[in-house]
Parts: C-alpha cells; structure tokens; sequence
C-alpha cells in the first residue's frame, strides 16, 4: 500500500480505513505470482503456464487482478485468460512503432493465433510496457486450449471481432463522427462486456438469457471506454492518437484548428463545453448499466461488473467541468477512494447508492455553474442525465417487493422494542424522583 495513498486520503477517514482493511485482508491465493521469483514451475511443466498467466495478470493489471481472482472458481480462470487474450491485443494496437504491414495482418487473425501452440511475438517497441507478454504469449495459448470448448469459442469470437475492427481503425478509419465514437468503443470495450457476459452465462452462474442481447452488456462497455477516452485526453494526444469525436470537438475550436487547441490557455471556455458534452454522453448510459448489473445474480459477478462502474460515474464527477483534463494527464480518482468504491460495490443495493450519491453530486456541480461559460450549452442535457439515474433507481424500488420480517428479524425488532420500552421506564422513573 502506497504511503502516498494514505496521504491523499487523510481528510476522509472512510478511505484510510478502506486501504487499511484492503491491504491487511488481501488473500494468499492474489499475492501469490506478483513477481517473476515466485513462478516456482518449471518450463515445459503443467504448472509453468499456469503460474505465468497469473504473474501476467498481476504485472499488467493491478487493478483487476484481485477482483479477477476473487471471481467464483469456475469463472476467474476463464476471465483471466480473457483479459490476457484481450491485453494481447490491446498491446498490438497500441505500439505506435509497429508498422501497419505486421500490425494488421494479427489483429485481423488473432482468433486463429489463438490455437497456436507456441506462438509468441518479439516486434514491439521496446518502450510498450507490456511487451513482455507477447514475448511468452505462448503461456497464454496453452492456457486457453485447456478451457473448456463454450469458453474458447467465446473468447476466440470476441478476439476476432475486436481485432477486425482495431485493424479497420488502425488502416485509416478516423473517430469522426458520434457514429465512428460509438463503433470505436464498442470494438474496444463493448465486446468485452459481451464477451464476459456470454462466460458468465456459460458458467451456469448467470441465467443464460443474460447472453442473448447483446445491446445492455455493449452499454456497459461503452460506459467505462468514453470515461476513459475522456481522461486520457492529453496523453493520447501528445502520442499522436485522437479518440475525441470531432463532430464534437470541431464545434469547439478554429477553422483549421485541430483537437490539441483546447489544450490552449485561451480556449479554457471552449475546451470545458467540449468535456462537459462528452461527460453528458458517457453519463446517458448509466441506466443501461444499472439495467444490466439489476439482472445478475452471483455476488462475485456482481462485484465483478460493480467495481468499475461505481469507478466510472465516480470519475465523471471528477472530470466533469474540471480544466485539469486539459493541462496534466492521467487524473484520476484517489486510490483510497477507489478502494473504498470497491467495497461499496459488493451487491447491486451498494451500487444503487453510490450511482445515485454522484448522480445528485454532480447534478449540484452543474446547477453550480449556470452562466459561467457562455460556450457551454450542456446544462439542461447534464441535469437530464442525472435526473434519469434517479428516475431508473426510483422506478426499480418500487417495484420490488416488500421484504417480509423473518424469524431473526422479528427476535432482533422484539429485542430493541423491550430495550426501548425499558428506557422509557427508567427516563419516567428518575423524572418522578
């Protein structure tokens, strides 16, 4: 646990507690392939992939590795060779120094690398920091051939949708228009929401209707990829990437300016009206989100699916009207925060609470800015949006049914019913003295 953590948290005690219990509460079976040195298998052994995949989910994803292995047995391997395979991928497209000749040719045939015994891949750039990964991706392979058939032909379909539609971008399509911004994150992020949701219907731990639309899982996806491009706004422009949609951004700008103009000084009006339109169009997908999370039914999926979108909407308070987007790269919620969200997000009631806490958080950021930005025009659709959450969380309690006492509950209201009444007595007794 970073000292640095605790500091920024120090003002908010319910943090500090969380990265507390977060550190002293982390399983053995999570800690246990962090480094290279606790790989104890030897190469060629049945172990040695295994043990590898778990040390390359720790290595690129401190985030969800934890939450990934917290998953019911049946589904965390499954999902963790997912993620590898996805991480793959993900690390193909994102090398600016591969040549577009070796870049396409995988990403339009990674399902069939796949079912590669052996493979593995040396050509990225040296400075991609997961390169390591596709140099013994063959790890990956052997582990996905031993997953049952249902799981790799999930994994395989989305490999193969994803990485055609990474090749279409990556060959010269632009994020033009909204229509290009939603197909984008759909390639990127909504396929693994429908990827994940047809392992979790396989597992038996989710009702397997949950993956015959794909429509609710795609939103989920969209969801956390628009808050992300949001956040990365500078850094990806300073690497020569624009996943900001310029049918919005070229509303805020010169003619023959380009997107790093809202970076200026001068055009903070213009860039704030630019975000706040992007953040009300991430934002109009979290009652799909709440829809979605509402059907499942297993709490390690539940968390599973709660963690990043309780980050997500609490991330769009953050980035919402804050000027910080266009000057410094990589803002991001506290971690004590963000671990605290985790906890919060155990069951679907959790979630409920945090989206409608920020919902109502910032829909008092908006109000508070009424005519400070001529520019701007995102008030009433960002009051909207917030007001639609609320509407979705009212709406579904009150459709639930009225809980009935229980035995315990019944013994537990008699008891604070005969410590009420013994208070009252002795209140009466001591005035009548």
């Amino acid at each position: 646990m970073a000292t640095q953590a605790l500091i920024a948290s120090l003002a908010h005690p319910s943090e500090v507690y969380a990265l507390l219990k977060y550190k002293l509460t982390t399983s053995d079976a999570v800690t246990k392939y962090t480094t290279r040195d606790k790989v104890t298998a030897k190469r060629g052994s049945p172990e040695f992939a295994y043990q590898m995949c778990y040390y390359f989910l720790n290595e690129t994803s401190r985030s969800f590795a934890r939450v990934i292995q917290e998953l019911h047995p049946e589904l965390a391997h499954p999902v963790c060779i997912f993620y590898l395979t996805l991480r793959g991928l993900d690390t193909v497209e994102d090398d600016m120094s591969l040549d577009n000749k070796i870049k396409l040719p995988l990403l339009r045939s990674f399902d069939e690398i796949m079912y590669q015994k052996g493979w593995t891949f040396d050509k990225n750039g040296p400075q991609e920091k997961d390169r390591i990964l596709m140099v013994e991706f063959d790890v990956v392979i052997e582990e996905f051939l031993k997953l049952k058939e249902g799981y790799q032909k999930v994994i395989a379909n989305i490999a193969r949708r994803m990485g055609n539609g990474m090749a279409d971008f990556c060959e010269g399509k632009k994020v033009a228009t909204m229509a290009d911004y939603n197909l984008y994150t759909h390639y990127v992020a909504g396929l693994v929401g429908i990827g994940l949701t047809g392992l979790f219907s396989l597992s038996g731990l989710e009702d397997s209707s949950l993956a015959k639309d794909e429509f609710l899982p795609n939103q989920m996806g969209l969801f956390l990829q628009k808050v992300n491009i949001i956040k990365d706004y500078l850094e990806d422009f300073q690497q020569g990437r624009q996943f900001w949609p310029e049918e919005v951004w070229g509303k805020y700008v010169k003619e023959n300016s380009g997107l790093g103009s809202l970076a200026k000084p001068e055009n903070i009006n213009d860039a704030l009206a630019c975000l706040n339109e992007l953040c009300v169009n991430a934002l109009e997908l979290a009652p799909d989100c709440l829809e979605y999370m509402s059907k499942l039914q297993n709490p390690s999926v539940i968390h599973f699916c709660a963690i990043p979108q309780v980050m997500a909407i609490a991330s769009i308070s953050l980035f919402f009207n804050n000027s910080v987007i266009f000057s410094k790269g990589g803002l991001k919620i506290r971690r004590g925060l963000a671990v605290k969200l985790m906890y919060e997000g155990t069951t679907f009631e959790g979630v409920k609470a945090v989206f409608k806490r920020y919902a109502l958080e910032i829909a008092r950021q908006n109000s508070k800015r009424v005519g400070t930005n001529p520019k701007d025009e995102s008030f009433m659709p960002m009051s909207e949006a917030c007001s639609k959450i609320i509407r979705w969380i009212n709406a579904y309690e009150k459709k639930q049914p009225v809980k009935k006492l229980n035995f315990l509950d019944l013994v537990e209201f008699g008891l604070v019913a005969v410590l009420v009444a013994l208070l009252a007595v002795l209140v009466m007794g001591y005035m009548q003295r």
